[in-house]
């Protein structure tokens, strides 16, 4: 299946779940294909034929704009260099967690999660780690002796106590041994999502032009990004904004276009900042604003009221 299917296939599995989604955001070089948003949730994803093809670069751009829109950062995929994506299987990049269709479609249309994740070393299950404590000690069973029937060490069994995941095969012999569910499904949408909460990433610096600035000046929080149909995300505590500049040209116009879906997807305003007045007021529901007209805003809810206004008009 060559990717164009792939991406209308994760649409399809979205869609029929009850999603609002996007069209195939097929603008090169940009760090996702699909949004999607359903009540809360709001999902950014990538689509690869293969995995390995998954960047650091990509992942830490996908990180931010999910951060900036409150979203979840998903990859779906067909292969890696060790063969297909196996159903049923959580894998992860990054702290990103990626899937396969049938995976997500199990997940969404059948609810039917998955339950194994792959890690360096193997296949591994979560464990409901406070199940599995209180039911060893209300029994006076010692940690050798599970250990002895899981065969591990009793420094493993303390650290599956403590959280750690297990390998399937251990796992179910103490699910037997104790009679009890102690395997738990995966959540694709919060798997790694402590971990990508821990990690320590430089805040992307913002570059020398005049808009992104004065939305700075403005008390904007200005997020750059690179691999999107928009600049920079801008948020202060009333809006959130994804933020184009540009000017005239057809290549602007066409991810002003994207953008205006994204917006609405997510529930956001989007805005094209130009150097000269344009002759329209918006691209879709994308606001269009001149340098000129940005340099004589005060206050940051005339831009806010500004945006709105443009971005309603027909």
């Amino acid at each position: 299946m060559d990717r164009t299917e792939l991406i209308n296939t994760t649409r399809a599995i979205l869609a029929r779940a009850g999603f609002d989604v996007s069209s195939a955001l097929n603008l090169r070089g940009i760090c996702f294909d699909i949004v999607a948003r359903r009540d809360q949730q709001v999902l950014i994803v990538k689509v690869l034929s293969n995995i390995d093809a998954f960047s650091k670069d990509n992942a830490e751009e996908m990180k931010t704009l999910a951060e900036s829109l409150g979203a979840t950062p998903l990859v779906t995929g067909e292969r890696s260099s060790s063969g297909a994506l196996e159903p049923g299987i959580v894998y992860s990049r990054f702290n990103i967690s990626i899937v396969s269709n049938e995976t997500l479609a199990d997940l969404l249309l059948e609810e039917a999660p998955p339950f194994i994740f792959a890690a360096p070393g193997g296949l591994y299950v979560k464990l409901d780690s406070e199940l599995l404590k209180a039911a060893r000690e209300a029994r006076g069973i010692s940690l050798g002796a599970l250990a002895e029937t899981a065969g591990v060490s009793r420094r493993t069994i303390q650290m599956y106590e403590s959280g750690m995941g297990a390998m399937i095969d251990a796992a179910l012999r103490m699910e037997e041994f104790l009679e009890l569910p102690i395997i738990e499904p995966i959540d694709p949408f919060t798997f790694r999502s402590e971990e990508r909460m821990k990690e320590i990433r430089e805040p992307p610096s913002i570059d020398d032009s005049f808009a992104l600035k004065q939305l700075s000046t403005l008390g904007f929080s200005v997020r750059p990004v690179v691999r999107s149909p928009f600049e920079a995300v801008s948020v202060n505590n009333s809006a959130l904004m994804l933020t184009s500049l540009g000017s005239d040209d057809e290549k602007v116009m066409e991810r002003a276009i994207v953008a205006s879906e994204i917006s609405r997807i997510v529930d956001k305003f989007s805005i094209l900042i130009v150097e000269k007045k344009h002759d329209r007021d918006n691209i879709n529901s994308t606001a269009v604003v001149s340098n000129e007209e940005l340099k004589k805003i005060d206050e940051p809810n005339e831009l806010t009221d500004l945006v709105a206004e443009r971005g309603t008009k027909r």
